[in-house]
């Protein structure tokens, strides 16, 4: 039946949002008279109100009472704003309801959303018996209960906005819109209402604004040392200014607006400036922070400290060159104790100090070494009359020690006794095989020096004519003379031609090559010996030796041979290419005669500036371990060095036939005159051409 409600002008307040103001939403007259109506929430309020006496309320909420339960409807007593209510109150409303027959009391607090839907399901539960018990849980507990589901619902919530929103430029409008469909955003909104979701998206984006300006800021105060370093490297301009000072001057420099930036408004985190990812200047107003302050004072303390480093540097190396306790080879645990005090090792790591030492000490000993050569020079006589291989014998050395073991520059060599020796032993080489492979001065040696001036101005022939030289049939012809004494000569021309065709042919790389020999073992100087005859014109000579007097055969006749053709035009003879070839018989491989034969040949080979070949392994040659590898190691090498000389040739022969200028230079090896001065005004002239005798320093 319907129920006469005095209610006038009451409204109805349509809530689709928690925790909103009563404005906020759709409002409704409630219409005056009869309503149908099924059941009563009483409501009475447990706080502490200003101006209200709880007893009075009591007192109303019992007379309300009394005339509900006269409509026979279920009535469900409610508790408000538990969450600020007062511990008396809470139990004499508790005392109120028990004193009815039937009355249920259900604790809430629409401030904290706790109990609300349970008090209408309890009142819906009295109206309809069909429905199941619902059962009141306590104020408290149902809080409890209430915080975990919302704190569940939060974690998610902030899960789906991290992960929807990465950028602090997002909008609340954009990404409430993406996130409408989304169950973790459904849920904290019914629990905790739309401005709370809006206000952790709002703490979420300003926490990524945060972090990126902090990235932003870290990355500037990175690059602030580098634009110290490159804008105020010099100590002595800031040494005593002030930071404001410093800022004035920085402005000053040509490249300040490559480093910073000076931004309108102020300060840089506070403007647009930092989602102007493409320009990576420093802004200005940075300066002015302490961070900034700390990173000059730091620049200004790292230049105050490379400025004493560099001094203790000065002052050591001054140590060293002033100490007469550092000598050349002295080691540095021995000098250590001379030369440091407590400065250096304040300032600088001991290693440091090793490496100028180890420096200076590299300087000094070139120096000694540079003088002991001079002393060598100065002391010639001493070095006459040795033996062949240049080898002195102990008692010849120990005189040389002694005539020099009184000069100062011997003596600065006495820690390195060794090295000493060997620069004694090596210009003993250089005495008796004076080439600029053994030259002391090697590489600045005058001969190096002067092959690489010709050879750097020589103009090679054009493509075309040395694709014509290259295609001459004269180059598949080999004459190839066979010098040796005692036999070996004419046994190794055997061995040869069992390797070649019947028609005396040869294999030389895939291709056929007519190959002649001529063994020569007797007197050179005899016609029937001559290495060249009308009709055989030598590309290369086989020098063979297995004893010191088939060596000496060896050298005398080359020798011979090349004095028989000084003063002529055809003198190619001089320059022919000569290898040096050490045989002996099988098994004999080892022991102190062939290593002195080895020895000896290797002197002469370099004497002769010709190739030498070890002798081969046992059981790989013929009679006398020359194998065919050997064979054709030499013939290719006689074809290579016939080919240059063709090519070298080919350049006017006939034009330079009448040319008979030789310039004789002489300067000392290792001095500092450059012989460019002397020779660019010829090798500059018109008609300079290179020489057909194929030497790299003759033109």
């Amino acid at each position: 039946a319907a129920t006469k409600l005095a209610s006038a002008e009451k409204l109805m307040y349509f809530c689709t949002d928690q925790l909103g103001l009563e404005q906020d939403f759709e409002q409704k007259q409630m219409p005056d008279g009869k309503l149908l109506v099924d059941g009563f929430l009483l409501c009475i309020d447990v706080s502490r109100g200003m101006n209200r006496n709880f007893d009075d309320q009591l007192k109303f909420v019992s007379n309300l009472y009394n005339q509900l339960a006269k409509t026979k409807k279920p009535i469900v007593v409610v508790l408000t704003k538990c969450d600020e209510g007062v511990e008396r109150y809470i139990r004499d409303a508790h005392t109120f309801a028990l004193s009815k027959k039937n009355l249920q009391v259900v604790e809430t607090s629409a401030r904290s959303n706790v109990n609300i839907d349970l008090a209408f399901s309890t009142l819906v539960q009295l109206i309809d018996k069909s429905r199941g018990k619902t059962k009141i849980i306590p104020y408290f507990e149902a809080l409890k209960q209430q915080s975990q589901q919302i704190a569940a619902a939060k974690d998610k919530y902030e899960w789906l906005v991290s992960r929807i929103v990465k950028n602090h430029n997002e909008t609340w409008s954009n990404v409430s819109r993406k996130m409408q469909s989304s169950p973790e955003y459904q849920d904290y909104v019914y629990l905790e209402g739309t401005q709370k979701a809006k206000k952790l998206f709002l703490q979420h984006v300003h926490r990524l604004k945060q972090e990126h300006i902090e990235r932003r800021r870290k990355m500037y105060l990175a690059m602030l040392p580098q634009a110290f370093e490159a804008l105020i490297p010099d100590l002595d301009e800031i040494d005593h200014l002030s930071c404001v000072k410093v800022e004035k001057l920085l402005e000053t420099k040509p490249d300040f607006l490559k480093w910073f930036i000076v931004l309108e408004e102020t300060p840089w985190d506070a403007t647009s400036h930092i989602d102007n990812m493409e320009n990576e200047r420093i802004p200005f107003d940075l300066m002015e922070t302490q961070p900034a302050e700390q990173l000059y004072e730091a620049h200004l303390e790292k230049l105050r400290n490379e400025r004493k480093r560099a001094e203790m540097r000065r002052a050591f190396k001054e140590n060293l060159e002033t100490s007469p306790f550092i000598t050349p080879g002295k080691p540095w645990e021995e000098a250590r104790s001379f030369i440091m005090n407590e400065d250096f090792y304040m300032w600088l790591e001991e290693s440091i100090y090793m490496d100028i030492y180890s420096k200076h000490q590299k300087q000094i000993i070139e120096k000694a070494k540079e003088e002991f050569q001079e002393l060598l020079l100065e002391y010639s006589e001493l070095f006459y009359e040795l033996e062949l291989d240049a080898k002195p014998s102990k008692e010849k050395m120990g005189v040389i020690q002694d005539v020099l073991g009184e000069e100062q520059r011997f003596k600065a060599l006495q820690k390195l006794q060794a090295e000493r020796d060997a620069l004694i032993l090596k210009h003993i080489h250089f005495v008796y095989h004076p080439t600029k492979e053994t030259c002391p001065s090697c590489p600045v040696c005058v001969d190096s020096k002067i092959e690489h001036l010709i050879s750097s101005r020589f103009i090679r022939p054009s493509e075309r004519n040395q694709k014509n030289l290259l295609s001459d049939s004269n180059i598949d012809r080999i004459n190839l003379v066979i010098l040796g004494k005692d036999g070996l000569a004419r046994e190794l021309a055997n061995e040869i031609r069992a390797l070649c065709t019947n028609d005396d042919k040869y294999v030389i790389e895939g291709k056929m090559y007519e190959l002649s020999l001529r063994p020569i073992e007797g007197n050179v100087r005899l016609p029937v010996n001559s290495f060249q005859t009308p009709t055989f014109q030598p590309h290369g000579c086989l020098c063979l030796y297995n004893s010191k007097e088939s060596l000496s055969y060896v050298v005398e006749s080359i020798e011979k041979s090349r004095e028989s053709t000084i003063g002529r035009r055809d003198n190619h003879l001089v320059h022919l290419p000569l290898t040096l070839i050490l045989v002996n018989k099988r098994g004999d491989t080892s022991g102190e005669t062939l290593h002195s034969l080895i020895q000896q040949g290797q002197q002469i080979a370099s004497k002769l500036q010709c190739v030498f070949l070890d002798p081969a392994s046992a059981g790989i040659g013929y009679g006398r371990n020359i194998n065919e590898k050997q064979i054709s190691q030499v013939l290719k090498g006689l074809l290579d060095s016939k080919r240059n000389l063709n090519l070298v040739s080919s350049t006017s022969i006939k034009d330079l036939a009448d040319v008979d200028l030789r310039i004789v230079m002489c300067l000392m090896c290792g001095d500092p005159f450059n012989a460019d001065d002397i020779l660019l005004p010829i090798l500059q002239s018109q008609t300079y051409r290179p020489s057909q005798c194929g030497s790299s320093s003759s033109v």
